[in-house]
């Protein structure tokens, strides 16, 4: 019976080996758990495009919103594990698990992790209506008038939501959270002057802020960023070490072999090689993960450290979601 047993583990080890040499044998979808548009889509497909040269075979981008990201992760860790259906997440994979109390899915077990696919780092920006001319001033009208500040986000557990409770804890301070269905309303509703501030990603908020619309009062990085020069980070404004980027990490279902995981994650590194890739990202504000961060290790380490990472944030917040 052990014989049987080990001859039949052989014979499965060696047809997995098989199927990876060949792979891929299809085009690969990249399930982008968030509605077409927003800066994770975009991310996504400019990656996509990179890959498929690399791998032969197209890779598309399909987009599975809704539930803060958690309908497309779940019907990712459904897919078939043969690699040619991946997911395209950002760092609200890791605030699921506090946010969500009945979760199909969990986020450490039932995914494989490809690579980290970037960084974006979060700005604070006001409608230009709005009294306090920078970050300073700002944080005074906060603290003086508690609760008065209009904080508009994306929705429970969307990037932008993260960053206004990470301030806000930071801070001390008691703002009005103000809810959207997405980036764009919220940003609508800032251009507006309905709402206050969102603190949000440069590729959503470039655009208004070039036209003259927003006014930029922080950069949530270490340096400042050469897109936008002109914008100070978090530390040179009066809140020293708040740093902030929205991290994207490429996964495959659970059980994906670590044949076909390696074939990927040439793909993605072979994609940030990529003179084309490396313009339209850095245009994008999109950081490149460099050296030892682009490894799966990497990227499985990072998401669990994230995890607990925001779990006492959002726990202190009382944020929930359903």
């Amino acid at each position: 019976m052990r014989s049987f047993t080990k001859k039949a583990l052989a014979i499965a080890l060696a047809a997995a080996s098989l199927a990876a040499a060949a792979f891929p044998t299809k085009p690969i979808t990249i399930i982008v758990p968030y509605a077409a548009g927003g800066s994770t889509d975009v991310l996504a497909r400019v990656l996509a495009e990179a890959m498929t040269r690399d791998l032969g075979q197209q890779v598309i981008v399909e987009n599975a919103g809704g539930a803060g990201g958690t309908i497309g992760t779940s019907r990712v860790t459904r897919a078939a594990n043969d690699g040619h259906t991946l997911l395209l997440h950002n760092m609200g994979i890791a605030t699921a698990p506090a946010l969500y109390s009945k979760l199909t899915f969990d986020v450490k077990k039932d995914l494989e992790p490809v690579a980290l696919a970037g960084d974006v780092p979060m700005i604070l920006v006001a409608n230009k209506k709005f009294a306090p001319a920078n970050l300073a001033d700002f944080v005074k009208q906060m603290k003086a008038h508690p609760g008065t500040v209009k904080f508009s986000h994306a929705g429970i557990g969307a990037t932008s939501h993260l960053c206004a409770m990470l301030i806000n804890q930071t801070l001390g301070t008691t703002v009005t959270m103000v809810p959207y269905r997405g980036t764009g309303p919220a940003l609508q509703d800032l251009v507006a002057g309905n709402v206050d501030v969102i603190c949000d990603q440069p590729v959503a908020t470039g655009p208004h802020i070039q036209a003259g619309m927003l006014k930029a009062y922080a950069m949530a990085t270490k340096e400042r960023v050469s897109t936008m020069p002109d914008v100070p980070t978090f530390t040179e404004s009066g809140m020293p070490g708040f740093e902030l980027a929205v991290w994207h990490g490429l996964y495959a279902p659970k059980g994906t072999p670590s044949a076909v995981i390696e074939r990927l994650n040439k793909a993605t590194r072979v994609a940030f090689s990529e003179p084309a890739l490396i313009k339209r990202f850095k245009d994008m504000g999109v950081m490149i993960p460099q050296g030892d961060r682009l490894k799966p290790e990497a990227l499985r380490k990072h998401t669990v450290v994230e995890i607990q990472r925001w779990d006492p944030v959002i726990k202190a917040a009382g944020a929930k979601a359903e």
